[in-house]
């Protein structure tokens, strides 16, 4: 009886390791989605935060400068940013800039960027396209 004993302490039985790794995958399955959405919606934040500050620049620009930048680049190159920040596609050259109205331009004769938007045709979190969103 005492070598049966000491048998069974020797290790875990096949029942007891499915079982924790049952456990383990139903912990995964719950915590994996919910890691995702999480990084989803910090992505979705970061857009916010630099349309709000890429079209708050190119207003300050125009006022400063009494006309539109020309292009993104335009700002960098003035010192109103360090960098022209990624899209929320991860990189910094999908922006879509829209051009001031002809009417209310700065300059008429030589219209610049009004503001910009995303380039992506994604949909986000809450149903609508990236490429909608202004700040």
């Amino acid at each position: 009886m005492k070598l049966e004993a000491k048998l069974r302490l020797r290790g875990f039985t096949l029942i007891e390791m499915v079982v924790v790794i049952s456990l383990i995958l139903v912990l995964l399955a719950i915590a994996v989605p919910m890691y995702n959405t999480a990084i989803r919606r910090s992505r979705e934040a970061t857009l916010h935060a630099d349309l709000k500050t890429l079209n708050g620049v190119i207003q300050e620009y125009s006022q400063n400068k009494r006309r539109a930048p020309q292009s993104l680049d335009d700002l960098v190159q003035a010192g109103y940013l360090k960098f022209l920040p990624n899209d929320i596609t991860g990189r910094p050259d999908t922006w879509v800039t829209e051009p001031e109205d002809q009417d209310k331009a700065w300059d008429p004769n030589q219209p610049g960027i009004a503001w910009v938007h995303s380039g992506s045709n994604e949909i986000s979190t809450d149903g609508t396209a990236y490429s909608s969103w202004v700040k």
